[in-house]
């Protein structure tokens, strides 16, 4: 009997995964993002292999965050093994890695705006990322360590817009043996024996702990876990936008509290946190005046609302002692006046937050405007907790996917 060596089988399996990714992709260029790590080589491997199959064009994306000095050589080096698998277009862009809640997301960010303009404009109709099976298992540990509910246990999608992660069901080890079968030459950042980092911290320390007390199953378990988490998670944000939508045309005043008590608490939050992240949208914090914001230009992002925030907003509503007004990040105050959840904009001062300000006079509101207040709010107190940001960094290192 023939023995096939791991390497080989971890190619294969890699190479499974690829093809029934590109299966549910549309005709197109596709593209993957390429640190020069063990995940993403294996990932460019296999999807040149596959494209060749199939005649789909397909190349790669090298981001240079100039986070080490050798990066440029390291980025390089990554697009000419791209080349050699016979990826086209290949190129290296740079990312400037500005200020953030930390290193980690600020490069994600960065990582992320770079790939999605480089997609953009080579006509890519995919790009593909090389999160792996361990990837997903930290990503729901850290997700508990921060108590943010069903939405962060659910880990990585697969599929989100523009990118796909088809490496998702399979183990790190598998990617470095593929990257043997291919006689490649797998960059090992420095970053991931970093233990700055919350999430080397996690894989270096936390999982093999747990795998020593609990048993080896712990990371397929975890990334079960995610799916599960994941399909309630989207289940749950579906029911609230359509309770949501039947919600709004009556919002221009405030949320009903009527209406949200009725409801379960997973429904109610999910709405408010709607209904909150709209309201920024619509308001010029720094002027005051209600008018459209660009969607990359909320100053009340979705991640910087905490469970915290949210279940302090809840209280309003299912246990209402005639509590002030809650101060949330992006300069907003949320309070219950006359049976109505209302939001105002805040100009922060030192030691305080001043009176809610109102619209400019003569202002016209967009149609889906943040709600006005008809008075002002009790006073206004500030959360307990300061605006924490979900995490993920720099691709094979730092602290996130």
């Amino acid at each position: 009997m023939r023995i096939v060596p791991d390497s080989t089988r971890s190619a294969h399996a890699v190479l499974r995964a690829v093809r029934g990714c590109l299966a549910e992709i549309p005709d197109g260029l596709v593209m993957v993002a390429c640190s020069g790590g063990a995940d993403s080589l294996a990932l460019a491997a296999a999807l040149a292999d596959a494209a060749r199959q199939t005649a789909r064009p397909a190349g790669a994306i090298i981001v240079d965050h100039h986070l080490q000095v050798d990066s440029a050589t390291v980025a390089n080096r990554a697009a000419q093994q791209c080349r050699s698998l016979g990826l086209a277009p290949v190129g290296v862009v740079e990312a400037h890695v500005g200020e953030g809640p930390g290193p980690e997301a600020a490069a994600r960010s960065a990582r992320y705006q770079v790939l999605e303009a480089q997609a953009r404009s080579s006509g890519a109709v995919a790009v593909l990322l090389g999160h792996s099976l361990d990837d997903q298992a930290e990503t729901v540990l850290l997700g508990l360590n921060r108590g943010s509910g069903t939405r962060a246990l659910a880990g990585m999608p697969a599929h989100r817009g523009l990118y796909r992660r088809p490496l998702l069901g399979l183990r790190r080890a598998t990617m470095a043996q593929a990257c043997e079968h291919w006689a490649l030459s797998a960059w090992h950042d420095p970053h991931n024996q970093d233990q700055r980092y919350r999430r080397v911290r996690v894989r270096e320390n936390v999982l093999p702990q747990l795998e020593r007390e609990i048993g080896p199953g712990i990371v397929p378990a975890l990334a079960r876990t995610a799916l599960l988490a994941r399909a309630d998670a989207d289940a749950l944000d579906f029911l609230a936008g359509e309770r949501w939508e039947l919600l709004r045309a009556d919002s221009q005043s405030g949320l009903a509290v009527a209406a949200l008590a009725e409801l379960p608490q997973a429904l109610r939050t999910r709405i408010v946190r709607l209904w909150l992240i709209e309201s920024a949208a619509a308001w010029d914090v720094g002027s005051g005046r209600p008018e459209p914001r660009d969607v990359a230009d909320r100053t009340l992002h979705p991640t910087a609302l905490t469970s915290h925030h949210l279940l302090s907003i809840d209280r309003l509503i299912a246990d209402w002692r005639g509590q002030g007004a809650l101060a949330l990040p992006g300069g907003l105050a949320v309070g219950r006046q006359g049976g109505r959840l209302r939001v105002a904009v805040t100009v922060r001062e030192p030691g305080n937050l001043a009176k809610p300000r109102s619209p400019s006079p003569g202002a016209k509101a967009p149609r889906r405007a943040a709600t006005q207040l008809a008075a002002t709010l009790p006073p206004t107190k500030p959360s307990t907790q300061s605006s924490r940001t979900s995490q993920p960094p720099t691709r094979e290192a730092c602290d996130g996917r």
